[in-house]
């Protein structure tokens, strides 16, 4: 028997996914009256603050490499933030909120939070286990908690900021991908800079280039991975993402972190291994270890979108339907818009000439456009909503 499922109900679930995703919240930064807003403000002046205090020291004498270092991973940053945004065409998150995030990664988390705890976790380590024991290990044990906890807390300031917008485990992983994108870019333009410390000076262009181009290859897995696992499962972890999924949230946070603590501990022990044929053994077993664990890290994030996802997918879906029983669209194109890559390619291949494709592929944005509308409009048939359905009709027509 077949269930037919009447307009109303489907204009019912339109509404109930509006306010479960939070679809079409704004999001203002300046709260007076929300306590949030003072700790983000603090936070980032503080952050500020450390900055400079950390780089006026020495930026006259080592100047040439702090700029390559900003200069080459700024523009590291651009493909990066395209990728993230790219993957934000399953929610309505807006910009600013990834900004809040990218922000606080870069000052607060790295110049209030890390550096701070980590020096003391180490200096405390040191007087336990010796300092031998901390070169090889304390990175490693110590990073885990310390720099994920610092990423993790512009989540939660978000989440005070717009708890109704912040509300799923894939808001999570995003905005941990901003938090721990930014936390990534200080440390390495960091690393940068003490490249030339170290070298008093000499070549200071070459040994920040060399620290961009390795900071660079193993930045794919680095703390924007990690964060984004670690924030989606604190989501979870929560009960954001609904209370039967809290050991899931748990095994995230876990995974991320073994794997945050697992590369540290083996670029730790890079500078220590030897010349000759046993120092080329080792270091060939380093690189297929950290290869292993990047390949790791990899299915980890995969995981953790592949988990996450349909939830997002569902609340679109119920936020187009009823577009596909006004005649708006078909159910292959809903399908295609608010379904897996796989669904999209099934989408094309369905249609005949690169003409036709092409028509597609634009008729897919225009959905999602109007969905980004139908959520500002809460529903309601606006003009804004009007045009965004006149533009797919209009491509839908023959462009």
């Amino acid at each position: 028997m077949t269930t037919v499922i009447t307009g109303r109900e489907l204009e019912e679930a339109r509404a109930a996914a509006l306010d479960a995703s939070g679809w079409g919240t704004p999001f203002r930064i300046v709260q007076w009256r929300n306590a949030c807003f003072w700790v983000l403000v603090l936070g980032l002046l503080a952050g500020a603050e450390q900055l400079v205090e950390f780089y006026q020291r020495g930026v006259g004498a080592y100047g040439t490499a702090l700029a390559v270092g900003a200069i080459a991973f700024g523009l590291y940053t651009v493909p990066w933030v395209f990728l993230l945004r790219r993957h934000n065409r399953y929610t309505s998150l807006p910009a600013r909120l990834f900004v809040v995030a990218f922000a606080w990664g870069v000052l607060t988390a790295t110049f209030v939070m890390a550096l701070h705890a980590n020096s003391a976790a180490i200096s405390l380590e040191g007087k336990l286990f010796g300092h031998g024991w901390i070169g090889d290990w304390g990175p490693g044990l110590t990073a885990p908690f310390t720099e994920e906890s610092a990423k993790a807390t512009a989540l939660v300031l978000l989440i005070g900021l717009a708890p109704r917008l912040v509300r799923s485990p894939y808001h999570g992983l995003l905005i941990g991908a901003f938090a721990g994108l930014g936390f990534q870019i200080a440390e390495d333009v960091l690393y940068a800079y003490k490249s030339a410390v170290e070298s008093f000076g000499a070549d200071q262009a070459g040994a920040a280039l060399l620290v961009v181009v390795g900071r660079s290859v193993t930045g794919l897995t680095a703390h924007a991975l990690f964060s984004a696992v670690y924030c989606a499962g604190l989501m979870w972890l929560i009960g954001r993402g609904g209370s039967a999924h809290r050991l899931r949230g748990l095994l995230l946070v876990a995974g991320a972190m073994l794997g945050h603590g697992l590369v540290d501990c083996l670029m730790s022990m890079g500078p220590a291994l030897g010349g000759g044929l046993g120092g080329l053994a080792a270091l060939g077993g380093l690189v297929g270890g950290l290869v292993l664990l990047s390949v790791a890290s990899l299915l980890l994030l995969r995981l953790t979108f592949k988990l996450a996802l349909p939830q997002e997918r569902r609340w679109l879906r119920d936020i187009l339907a009823p577009e596909v029983t006004a005649g708006l669209f078909t159910q292959a194109e809903l399908t295609a818009a608010t379904g897996s890559r796989r669904d999209r390619r099934a989408f094309r291949r369905s249609l005949h000439g690169s003409y036709q494709r092409g028509i597609g592929k634009r008729v897919l944005t225009a959905v999602r456009r109007l969905a980004r509308q139908l959520a500002l409009a809460q529903g309601a048939s606006t003009d804004d909503v009007a045009r965004a359905r006149e533009e797919v009709f209009r491509l839908r027509a023959g462009g």
